[in-house]
């Protein structure tokens, strides 16, 4: 029965109105960890269907193949986080894995190789972001071109041929453990976590945050609206170029052709991790689960020994299904 406030207002039976306030605050939490509930179901789906997959050697190796393409989502984060975008992630991956072997090759210590090799992604990043943002250029059709000129360039430095002799040190990084925990995956979770803190409590976090949602607001309010985007575009070249390394160090080998399709790998972990391709909202937590979604879902296929073929397609459809569920929970959320 409905019930009488000794002021006279009339007020909800108490148990209806906790059970509103039950869904709401449920539907609250699916809304925002709608992402880790769905990796989760397809670990407990991967289970089922493989007794494999729960062993330690497949979660430590799905770690250690998540990782370079999970580094270089992050850095893609960034990026599209200010409403760009960045398509030549795999080539300046490429070139930076091919630069460190040359070095290495031609006789330099190989922490210097490793640092300059890095550096020059930081350098294509910059370049590329400076021409998108002080000359108003798309960066679509910018990182497009840096995208075919750089490869280009790998190709001419290597001469289309592989470049070997990478010291055991450096392969380490690449294909070394720490007990049971591949090191490539502890650089990727500590790339994460420095991200994580500098977009969430730092001023240049807020100005790449405030920069996607309003441009025009953010320069108005004293933002630096040019230089923020050009230096999410060399963060994402330098992680970018990190994951390349890296790479070259797992195979030993410098390999022009590396990293194909690693652009379009990292903007699709972007995105399913819910960050925004219009700018200002998203977040590295989210890329880092949809890594992992990604690579999950390709070590179910792998396990039950389903064809290359029928991985991309069923992986597209995974992904648009995903999409859309997360679009429909946000708005269900706004409700």
């Amino acid at each position: 029965m409905t019930q009488v406030s000794t002021q006279g207002a009339v007020t909800p039976p108490v148990g209806r109105g906790e059970s509103r306030g039950f869904r709401g605050r449920t539907r609250s939490l699916i809304v925002r960890f709608n992402l880790l509930l769905i990796f989760l179901a397809l670990c407990a789906l991967g289970a089922i269907l493989s007794p494999n997959f729960a062993n330690p050697n497949n979660i430590s190796n799905l770690l250690q193949q998540s990782s370079l393409v999970g580094i270089a989502a992050i850095g893609m984060t960034f990026v599209i986080l200010t409403a760009n975008i960045d398509l030549s992630v795999g080539s300046v991956a490429a070139l930076a894995g091919m630069t460190v072997a040359i070095f290495i090759a031609g006789g330099m210590n190989m922490w210097l190789a490793f640092a300059l090799s890095v550096a020059i992604g930081l350098i294509a990043g910059s370049v590329m972001g400076g021409l998108s943002a002080y000359f108003t250029l798309p960066s679509f059709m910018v990182t497009l071109a840096g995208l075919v000129g750089i490869r280009g360039l790998t190709y001419l430095l290597s001469d289309g041929t592989p470049v070997t002799g990478i010291p055991d040190q450096l392969a380490y990084l690449g294909s070394g453990r720490i007990g049971p925990v591949p090191v490539v995956g502890l650089i990727f979770i500590g790339v994460t976590v420095i991200s994580a803190l500098v977009l969430n409590f730092t001023v240049f976090g807020e100005h790449v945050y405030s920069t996607g949602s309003n441009p025009e607001a953010a320069r108005l309010s004293g933002v630096n609206v040019k230089k923020i985007i050009t230096i999410t575009f060399a963060i994402c070249g330098g992680l970018a170029a990190l994951s390349g390394v890296l790479l070259t160090a797992r195979l030993t080998v410098g390999q022009p052709t590396a990293n194909e399709g690693l652009e379009l790998d990292a903007i699709a972990a972007v995105v399913l991790g819910g960050t925004s391709l219009f700018g200002g909202s998203g977040g590295v937590f989210g890329t880092f689960i949809a890594v992992f979604m990604l690579a999950v879902i390709r070590n179910i296929f792998n396990l039950m020994g389903l064809g290359s073929f029928y991985q991309m397609v069923v992986t597209g459809v995974i992904l648009i299904i995903a999409l859309l569920l997360n679009r429909l929970l946000e708005n269900r959320g706004k409700r």
